[in-house]
């Protein structure tokens, strides 16, 4: 070995002793450890590891290598996201075949991880884009749209102009595309979904479970998400229309302040009540429903949007007070919320008051408070006292509500309600490189299912193919794959030709990791039992909504199906910030690129994965420019060289080594664990540091390298540092005369004996002011502590001529005199 501290060379040494002995194997049979699921959010290949990347195996490697060391089986596993439209794009820019450029990405990435010394085991690896993973999408399927939780329908959806496919809500951020932040549009197309709207109130009820398991900010994105709403559902006449428009609220009991009635204008229910309106009042509309389409469901929400709308001519009959109101068209009421109506009472909401000014409709006062929203433009949201309200006047909000609803329930003209703001999950991708859907359309049967027996439904060769977006999927025009016979009839048939939402894949990819490489199920029973579910799982925050959410959901339909007998797939969830450089997000335009194997190979491995451990709390971000790898390079190498110095045999018994270094060893090891456990894996390094420091000390100037106690922390710094520095940890080990592998040594447990405090310096304060302090045995009793305080030399000098009037004492640790 060397007799300098050689990164490159214990890179070099380690890591394919590590590859023959197989440390991180969590598969034994006859292993009998208890169980830990570790997993970090699987990657996309859209090319190398990037730093985002370095952060996040560096941190989800502490916590899997932590439970490791305390003596735990530790299931950690590493697949790939690996269908989607970047390496469809990416293939179509490079004439290249989408699956050979995402296999090329996996194979770079794969080694790169080997490389960065991930503890994942690697006989569990998976890629969502194997016909052997993506079959068991389509089973899948098949069990939802059975059990009525797929389905097909015709609606407005969102439309990326440049991908040419469409987008779930969760999708569209800020009015853009999530993937080339194009502006998103409405187009009207019959789409796949998930009924995910079924479980709303268990999504959202089983939220209550993860309370300080999950970051707070992520269960309240999820809630706002979700977004339950308790109200009524109020039946609305139509004049000249036989059916009444049923709208809800979450206020009824201002129906009397309802002064109008708005439609969404892209919604069917408008152009159905306009189909018989005069002409120009239909040409009027067709040219306002046109201009709506520019704009996403997020610029038509906007706070400051100007508000603008059309009377169609119709007029709706309000159901408590029988008022005759008008019904217009607007674009800030959306199609897709509730019945894509709403009745507007414009002195108590905001955007129905903008609305009523804009277009000078009466504004009627039904909940009495101390503002007056006419007179500041300003709609009063508050509690109050009910006026213009009939029999309603004079009672609170909390009793006018239910009250309101007793009445509509009485006549027949209202329902109480709840409402979410959760939608289904539309799965419809209209692009190639992802997961077919196992239906075959019929012209006699209908849609059929692809029997079971015939999955998978493998994607045809992309040879030939048009991958270019255009709007419709590639998959249409592979005549020979989309024409098949129907399984019903045997008559001609074609398959689905569109592809699902690649969020899919991640729905469920935990459970695969229990069983990979299964030909007859989609994750092994007896696996989830064992294993299931995820104790941990590390990823980034950008994640809280869709992936996450949908994860619940397919573990729930799971859990009903009885596939699993739990109903959340992560037990506890740690979320990482970013790697900015000069306060950015890197990017090659901003030229603030850093390129994480430049790195590695200026600093090595250990260095950059300390450094991103040592930064800061996990879930800040780190600006690349205000740490220094550098820096961490140097204290491995102190480090190291601890390990180096030790001079006694491998088996001497520890416990006659230095008391005093020993106690900080042991103190160590009681404050790295709650270190590592509360996710303060800063402060774990800090911990780290502090021991190197005392051996240091011990070995150069206090009981010298041949010490017991210098080797058990010696032992325990390597293994310590195994977590975060890997390579300089298994160097150390075996510096120290062991074999490997480190990760497995187990952290020693601390010797309660040894913390135990036999004195505590006790302080002495003459009229509030400290003037001595000593050291005092922990079971001092309060009269000998006095007894200490008044015969202190010090003490006495202050005191002088004085009269002492009180002695408060607490022991073992203040005594406090006060004097005239």
């Amino acid at each position: 070995m060397s007799t300098e501290y050689d990164i490159s060379a214990m890179q070099e040494r380690w890591l394919p002793i590590w590859d023959q002995i197989k440390p991180f194997d969590s598969s034994r049979a006859d292993d009998s450890r208890p169980k830990k699921y570790i997993l970090d959010m699987f990657p996309y290949p859209s090319g190398d590891l990037h730093m985002g990347h370095a952060e996040a195996y560096a941190l989800g490697d502490v916590v899997a290598r932590y439970w490791l060391q305390r003596g735990y089986n530790v299931m950690h596993p590493i697949g790939w996201d690996a269908f989607g439209l970047p390496a469809e794009n990416a293939a179509i820019k490079r004439g290249l075949d989408p699956r050979a450029w995402t296999l090329e990405n996996i194979a770079q990435q794969k080694s790169s991880m080997r490389r960065y010394a991930c503890s994942f085991d690697w006989d569990r690896v998976l890629q969502t884009c194997d016909p052997i993973y993506y079959r068991w999408n389509q089973w899948l399927f098949l069990q939802f749209y059975e059990r009525g939780l797929a389905y097909r329908k015709n609606s407005n959806v969102n439309w990326c102009p440049s991908c040419q496919t469409v987008l779930a809500n969760e999708q569209v951020v800020a009015g853009l595309c999530e993937r080339c932040d194009s502006t998103v549009t409405k187009k009207a197309l019959t789409q796949w979904y998930f009924k995910v709207t079924d479980y709303a109130d268990r999504l959202l009820d089983d939220l209550d479970t993860l309370e300080g398991a999950w970051p707070a900010k992520v269960l309240t994105m999820q809630r706002n998400w979700i977004g339950r709403s308790i109200g009524a559902n109020v039946d609305f006449e139509i004049e000249g229309r036989a059916a009444p428009i049923s709208v809800f609220t979450t206020r009824p009991d201002t129906l009397y302040g309802a002064t109008f009635m708005v439609v969404a204008v892209d919604s069917d229910l408008a152009s159905e009540l306009v189909m018989d309106a005069p002409s120009e009042i239909r040409t009027a509309f067709h040219s306002y429903h046109e201009s709506v389409k520019q704009a996403n469901d997020i610029e038509r929400l906007a706070t400051d949007r100007e508000k603008t709308g059309l009377f169609i001519g119709r007029y709706a009959i309000n159901p408590l007070n029988g008022e005759r109101i008008p019904v217009w068209v607007s674009d800030y009421v959306l199609a897709d919320y509730g019945t894509g109506a709403i009745m507007a009472v414009p002195a108590h909401d905001q955007r129905d008051l903008e609305f009523a000014n804009a277009m000078k409709l009466p504004v009627r006062v039904v909940v009495q408070t101390d503002e007056d929203p006419v007179a500041t433009g300003v709609a009063t949201t508050g509690d109050g006292v009910m006026v213009n309200s009939g029999e309603l006047n004079g009672l609170t909000k909390a009793a006018a509500i239910p009250r309101a609803i007793e009445i509509l329930e009485k006549r027949g003209t209202g329902i109480s309600s709840k409402n979410f703001r959760l939608r289904d999950w539309l799965i419809s991708r209209q692009r190639y490189w992802g997961t077919p859907i196992p239906i075959i359309h019929c012209d006699a049967c209908g849609e059929v299912p692809v029997p079971l027996d015939s999955l998978p439904v493998e994607l045809p060769d992309s040879s030939g193919l048009d991958l270019q977006p255009k709007g419709t999927s590639p998959l249409g025009a592979a005549t020979d794959w989309i024409n098949v016979s129907c399984p019903k009839c045997q008559g001609p048939a074609k398959r689905d030709s569109d592809t699902m939402d690649t969020f899919v894949d991640s729905s469920w990819y935990f459970l695969r990791f229990l069983d990979p490489n299964s030909l007859t199920e989609p994750f092994s029973a007896e696996g989830a039992k064992k294993w299931a579910p995820v104790d941990q799982y590390v990823g980034g925050v950008t994640h809280a909504i869709l992936h996450l959410l949908y994860a619940r959901f397919f573990t729930k339909v799971l859990h009903d199906i009885g596939m699993v007998d739990f109903q959340e797939p992560f037990t506890r969830l740690l979320n990482q910030g970013m790697v900015l450089m000069n306060g950015s997000a890197m990017s090659k335009s901003r030229g603030n690129l850093v390129r994480l194997s430049e790195q590695l190979d200026e600093h090595g491995v250990d260095a950059i994965r300390l450094t991103m451990s040592f930064a800061g709390p996990p879930e800040d971000d780190i600006d690349w420019a205000d740490v220094s790898p550098a820096s961490s390079a140097k204290f491995l190498a102190r480090a190291w060289r601890i390990a180096k110095d030790v001079d006694s045999d491998v088996k001497v018994d520890v416990t006659g080594g230095d008391v005093e270094l020993r106690k900080q060893t042991h103190s160590f090891l009681r404050a790295f664990g709650e270190s590592i456990e509360g996710f303060k894996f800063n402060v774990g390094v800090a911990k780290i540091m502090e021991l190197t420091n005392s051996l240091r000390k011990a070995i150069d100037v206090g009981v010298g390298p041949k010490d017991p106690a210098v080797r058990e922390g010696a032992e325990e710094l390597a293994k310590a540092l195994s977590l975060y520095a890997p390579y300089t940890a298994e160097e150390m080990w075996s510096l120290l005369g062991h074999e490997p592998s480190v990760a497995l040594a187990g952290l020693r447990d601390v010797d309660e004996s040894l913390l135990v405090q036999s004195e505590i310096v006790a302080i002495v304060q003459v009229n509030g002011k400290l003037r001595d302090k000593f050291s005092v045995p922990v079971d001092i009793s309060e009269q000998e502590l006095r007894t200490l305080a008044l015969g202190s030399e010090a003490v006495k000098k202050i005191i002088g001529d004085s009269n002492v009037k009180n002695v408060i004492v607490r022991a073992p640790k203040l005594v406090n005199i006060a004097t005239d």
